[in-house]
């Protein structure tokens, strides 16, 4: 007899299966491609790179200004210093006469003055005598007061100097944030790093080709202020190509605000080291008003200055991993120039 079972359906279960993995397939394709983000371009990476330069350079000016600050803290502890030792030495010795005027009077003074006089067998001597003691009791009070004097101006002295010192340990944390520059460089450069070899190619050719820009410079025809703007441009211009490093000050590397004072130095003026003092060195000009030689501050913290070359072109050591060099003036935030 004819069987009426309906036949097994075998094919549904497999497409159950098969769609359940290709669903999962899906799935985890999607999860991979979200815990692999794509790589940042070139362009995020740049700005983000130029932004921890940046940085860096603002907490170079700060260790530069600390440190020619304790420089001169140390000089006037020391100054300070000597002096109070030769107020103490001062001290000593008016103490030293007040005592011996005081033994001087303890001797002589042992008897009254009127039985004195009666038992002396020459009054006259005896007289002259009590003058010299009367003329010793007036140098003895002289001398209490000069002493008074002298531990007043001590301990004024004492009291700046602890001061100076306070200060000098303040400069000295300062310093120590030094880390902070080398941890924004070492940030800037694992970014460089996640590029391609090829990425990074592209960014040191235009690098290259910002610094061979300089080989046909354009600066026009405009004259410094003064002889001595020229001379510290002149001698800023000798060291074009030679590489910024964090707080050097020349003659073979410098960092923006080192060669602007190197090269004032040169022409024979002494500006303070980091570019906020260089800020406060002279007379303030508008950008209509520079003329070459003249210091040009950007930024609005005035992290950074340069030296304005003329045709609207300045020379300065830009950041970590360029050379001092040509730019426009357009490509930082101008503030204002001075004129030393």
């Amino acid at each position: 007899m004819a069987s009426h079972r309906r036949p097994k359906q075998a094919g549904r279960t497999r497409v159950t299966v098969l769609t359940a993995t290709a669903a999962a397939a899906v799935a985890l394709s999607a999860q991979a491609a979200q815990a692999a983000p794509a790589k940042p371009s070139v362009k995020s990476v740049k700005a983000k790179v130029d932004g921890l330069y940046e940085q860096a350079e603002q907490a170079t000016e700060k260790f530069n200004g600390a440190k020619e600050k304790q420089q001169k803290l140390q000089k006037q502890v020391e100054d300070i210093q000597d002096e109070v030792a030769r107020q103490q030495s001062e001290l000593n010795d008016l103490q030293d006469d007040l005592g011996t005027l005081a033994s001087a009077q303890y001797r002589s003074g042992g008897i009254d003055p009127s039985l004195q006089l009666f038992l002396s067998a020459d009054p006259d001597s005896y007289l002259d005598k009590a003058s010299t003691l009367d003329q010793l009791s007036t140098k003895q009070a002289e001398g209490l007061q000069q002493i008074a004097e002298k531990k007043r101006t001590l301990n004024q002295q004492k009291a700046e100097a602890a001061s100076k010192l306070d200060e000098l340990d303040e400069t000295r944390t300062e310093l120590g944030k030094k880390k902070e520059v080398q941890a924004k460089l070492g940030e800037a450069q694992k970014l460089l790093n996640s590029l391609t070899a090829a990425q990074r190619a592209s960014l040191a050719a235009a690098e290259d080709r910002a610094n061979r820009s300089n080989e046909r410079v354009d600066l026009g025809n405009d004259l410094p202020a003064s002889s001595l703007a020229a001379a510290a441009l002149a001698a800023a211009k000798t060291k074009t190509g030679l590489p910024y490093v964090f707080g050097a000050s020349g003659p073979s590397a410098f960092d923006c605000s080192g060669l602007t004072s190197w090269a004032y130095a040169q022409a024979g003026a002494r500006i303070p080291r980091p570019s906020q003092g260089q800020a406060n060195a002279g007379t303030r000009l508008s950008m209509s008003q520079l003329m070459p030689g003249d210091l040009v501050l950007f930024y609005g913290d005035l992290h950074h200055v340069g030296l304005y070359a003329g045709n609207g072109l300045v020379l300065h050591a830009p950041r970590t991993g360029t050379f001092v060099r040509y730019e426009s003036i357009n490509n930082m935030p101008f503030q204002f120039g001075v004129r030393i």
